[in-house]
């Protein structure tokens, strides 16, 4: 069955480095969290807010550990400029391959990005 795991993160500043960082740290715990195998992952999108244009939080998925992520088919686009919405925000939706009950999907959210989904934030 084909779930899928949300992440988001924010970066205080819009610069390549801090991207790529926020990303993979938010990337890695989703991956651990939910024992996810680069074999298990359909595709990966990345959604950015407009204040992000630095780099592509994409890239973040070819800086872990294992060699077979290259293979993961990544793709960036833009957030709706909604203007209460989160600055600086970068969102993730992992589609898997998993026979997990979504109920127990960890999703995870990093920094101020922790308001957007308190509910799922939160660990038991």
């Amino acid at each position: 069955m084909m779930r899928g795991i949300r992440g988001a993160t924010t970066v205080k500043e819009n610069d390549a480095e801090s991207i790529w960082e926020e990303t993979r740290k938010c990337l890695e715990e989703m991956v651990t969290e939910n024992n996810v195998l680069p074999s298990d992952v359909a595709h990966i999108w990345f959604t950015v807010t407009e204040e992000i244009n630095a780099a592509f939080p994409a890239k973040a998925t070819r800086m872990l550990e294992s060699e077979e992520w290259k293979y993961v088919p990544v793709m960036c686009a833009t957030e709706i400029p909604v203007p209460s919405g989160l600055k600086r925000c970068i969102r993730i939706m992992m589609t898997v391959n998993t026979d997990v009950p979504a109920s127990e999907i960890v999703h995870v959210f990093h920094n101020e990005a922790i308001q957007l989904r308190p509910d799922l934030a939160q660990k038991d």
